[in-house]
């Protein structure tokens, strides 16, 4: 197994002929170093992995401390501990592995080159449109409540570690069966991640905007909260009246119908280089067509 030093040297030497004899063979090697690094950081800081990254940082820093110092004893522990630290990353990290495995046969680029078309992108968005559409409208009609936040650009890995992990397909019946009251999942929200159900049950913060109406309880707040730190989409079903709500940068807009649920789901579940055109011209009609009508009451437990 390669020593930490050999490799940290090697890596040393490649960027020294790099400034030395430049050449475009070296630029594309470090940039896809630079990609590849970005990701799996990326990837760590979205999951619990990152207080196991921390320490990994830690003894690395020790052992290099160790080593100038000329601490005999502790740098030959420590080395022993990097020089076996491949086999216990791959051990540690093998969901977080699986899952950026997964994530990779998952993206465009891989459905472009494995021969996934455009056109079944678009009956994948569509199909998880209409279950999404007819369990918000099912539940507003049976007046279930439920909170279904979407994530966008920013991450919400820390959001989706305080609930349960579901990772499973969008499903009108699995939607509503999470949200049916009394079920062990039905308190707390759904996080959808890359057009999958991946959490429900997740804790949210609550909105501290003192503007909002008392009316609104903790379900509308919570859903309001995400959407000011984050630029998450939040879709709430209130469970007093039934009336479906969009929240997004800390506002809310009520009385959605299955009409501009479609048009908003749509742009959501849309690959995200259409999403940043579409984005403001979307959630304007939204807002306009459905507008910010006065608050009925509602219970605070919503």
């Amino acid at each position: 197994m390669i020593h930490v030093y050999q490799f940290l040297e090697s890596l040393g030497s490649v960027f020294a002929n790099l400034f030395e004899h430049p050449d475009w063979r070296n630029l594309v090697d470090i940039m896809l170093l630079a990609v590849i690094l970005y990701q799996a950081i990326k990837l760590v800081m979205q999951t619990r992995a990152k207080t196991l990254f921390k320490g990994i940082t830690i003894v690395l820093v020790m052992t290099w401390i160790s080593d100038i110092l000329q601490l005999s004893a502790i740098n030959w522990i420590l080395q022993q501990l990097v020089n076996t630290g491949i086999l216990v990353i791959v051990i540690v990290f093998q969901p977080e592995m699986r899952r950026a495995l997964d994530q990779l046969g998952r993206s465009s680029f891989t459905r472009q080159v494995f021969g996934g078309s455009r056109h079944s992108q678009t009956r994948a968005i569509e199909r998880a449109v209409s279950e999404l559409v007819t369990a918000l409208t099912n539940m507003s009609r049976k007046r279930i409540g439920a909170l279904i936040v979407f994530e966008r650009n920013t991450g919400l890995g820390d959001v989706i570690e305080s609930g349960t992990v579901v990772n499973a397909d969008i499903s009108d019946p699995l939607i509503e069966n999470i949200f049916e009251p009394n079920t062990p999942l039905h308190d707390g929200a759904m996080i959808i991640r890359e057009g999958r159900i991946v959490a429900a049950a997740c804790i949210l913060q609550l909105s501290d905007d003192y503007s909002i109406s008392r009316e609104l309880g903790t379900r509308h707040r919570a859903g309001l909260g995400i959407t000011e730190a984050t630029d998450a989409v939040s879709l709430i079903v209130s469970e007093e009246t039934g009336i479906i709500s969009m929240a997004r940068n800390g506002k809310l807009t009520r009385y959605l119908d299955s009409k501009s649920l479609s048009i908003l789901l749509t742009e959501i579940m849309s690959p995200q280089r259409e999403r940043n055109a579409l984005s403001p011209t979307v959630f304007d009609q939204l807002e306009e067509s459905a507008g910010r009508a006065p608050l009925e009451k509602e219970g605070q437990h919503e």
